[in-house]
């Protein structure tokens, strides 16, 4: 059976991160926190870009329609997790707010050099300006979800990891749903009403975030494990 280039290049991408934050927050305690913040950045970047192609997800007996980034925000999820288990819930909750501006710093940015007239010969300026100029809706509803569910995922990990210190799994699998699937909701909710069947799209984003959100959970269970105790 073949596998899908999509698969390898995402379980190629989650093994190095998961590596080089472990060996990180290991050897160099005092970068580690800015380590994770940088990768935490970059997947909210590439989501908040992708989440505007919807794609279809094949499973065989059913297709999914979802926006491209279900396959970078389960990342995301994760990797507030990753900072939440060995930093704390306050160092997670500044994680998220660094993530923020440097995403209002990317749409700032885009918005700029689209307002620059393109060369004479710059053939894709028409591609361009369809890919790269995010509408106000979309990522408006992408800080909102963000915020929102970000924030009771650190919150909600942090609560589970007092109460059941030793269940690692509990409280990634747990934080995680719920962000994935609020986030799912709100996002979706805010940026396509009236414009897209909002029905198919929650539901495809809620079941392939989830799906892809869970398969990811062994990573951090490796991560927790080489990373072995809390840091300080």
């Amino acid at each position: 059976m073949r596998i899908p280039i999509v698969w390898v290049y995402w379980v190629s991408s989650l093994t190095i991160v998961t590596l080089v934050s472990a060996y990180i927050c290991r050897r160099f305690k005092d970068y580690g926190f800015a380590a994770l913040v940088s990768f935490y950045a970059i997947y909210l970047g590439a989501s908040q870009i992708l989440a505007a192609r919807i794609v279809v997800l094949d499973l065989g007996f059913y297709s999914l329609y979802a926006p491209a980034a279900v396959f970078i925000y389960p990342f995301v999820a994760q990797a507030i997790d990753m900072i939440n288990e060995v930093y704390g819930r306050r160092r997670a909750h500044l994680a998220i707010g660094i993530a923020f501006v440097t995403q209002v710093l990317l749409v700032t940015f885009m918005a700029m050099v689209n307002r620059l007239p393109p060369a004479p010969f710059f053939q894709f300026e028409e591609a361009w300006q369809s890919i790269f100029n995010l509408g106000i809706r979309i990522t408006g509803a992408s800080w909102i979800a963000f915020l929102v569910c970000q924030n009771l995922d650190a919150y909600v990990f942090a609560w589970l990891k007092k109460r059941y210190e030793g269940n690692v799994l509990l409280r990634s699998v747990t934080s995680d749903v719920l962000d994935l699937t609020l986030d799912s909701l709100i996002f979706v909710s805010l940026a396509f009403y009236g414009a897209m069947p909002l029905l198919p799209l929650i539901v495809g984003q809620i079941v392939s975030k989830n799906i892809i959100g869970f398969l990811d959970t062994p990573w951090f269970i490796w991560y927790r494990r080489m990373i072995k105790s809390p840091i300080g």
